[in-house]
């Protein structure tokens, strides 16, 4: 008998495209030597580019799956993504309180990478309140940084206003700034620990937020010192990236399997 794998519990919404989302989270997990529990919040019409429509799953079945899956399966990481309304936001950081201390990853889908609403006042307000205090690593990009803190530029204080929320280490990944690289900025409590850069990829991709969040986590099930989790997290969504390649009409997604 094979030794058991850790298990990385994956909290998103679906993507029909397979190209961000829970497959994502799954296909991420799998290929770093986890296991991907999954609990889908949200079901989605979308494609490559956008989100049209959002169906958040009913609350009182995601609580049902969480405290099933929980009874059976011993959880070493949890991935946090699209959560869909305030009330399934609530639910998962009450759920997270009654867990023995293990890394949360949350990556903070506030909008669709063609511009589709997907996170109202009310839900950014829990996942600032309730959920932020729970996390290992948050890992918004540079707008939903801004958003998330409502700030206007500078990202030194983006990363300050998160981290007051309680979260231990915020990643705030760089690909919508202006930069000919791609800057990661990695900070905790002290301030500033590390800025990340990485070659900018011509393309643009569907679901590469799911990818490194979700890796991140791995990596911390599997072990991995946080500063060590994200650098390798980091290199892995990159590589994928970069053999990434375009099921459809609009953006590439990332080679998760290569």
């Amino acid at each position: 008998m094979c030794n058991k794998k850790p298990n990385v519990l994956c909290i998103a919404g679906h993507d029909p495209t397979g190209g961000a989302g829970i497959q994502a989270d799954i296909e991420t997990a799998n290929s770093m030597g986890c296991h991907a529990c999954s609990i889908v919040t949200t079901l989605t019409a979308q494609d490559t580019r956008d989100v049209m429509k959002i169906r958040p799953i009913e609350v009182d079945l995601i609580k049902q799956q969480l405290h099933i899956l929980c009874e059976d399966i011993r959880i070493d990481a949890v991935k946090i993504g699209l959560l869909g309304s305030a009330s399934t936001a609530r639910l998962v950081a009450q759920f997270l309180q009654g867990l023995n201390a293990i890394p949360i990853v949350i990556d903070p889908v506030l909008a669709a990478g063609g511009g589709a609403v997907l996170a109202n006042p009310e839900l950014t307000t829990v996942i600032c309140q309730e959920l932020l205090p729970l996390a290992t690593v948050l890992t918004p990009n540079s707008l939903e940084a801004r958003q998330l803190a409502s700030e206007d530029g500078d990202l030194d204080q983006c990363a300050q206003t998160l981290l007051s929320y309680g979260c231990q280490c915020v990643l705030i990944t760089g690909t919508h700034e202006p930069d000919d690289d791609v800057s990661n900025l990695l900070y905790d409590q002290s301030g500033l620990l590390k800025d990340y850069h990485w070659t900018r990829l011509d393309a643009e991709y569907h679901g590469s937020g799911c990818t490194l969040s979700t890796a991140i986590a791995a990596q911390l099930a599997l072990g991995e010192t946080l500063t060590d989790a994200v650098e390798s997290a980091q290199q892995y969504t990159w590589n994928s990236l970069n053999s990434g390649y375009q099921p459809g009409r609009h953006q590439y997604v990332p080679n998760r399997l290569p």
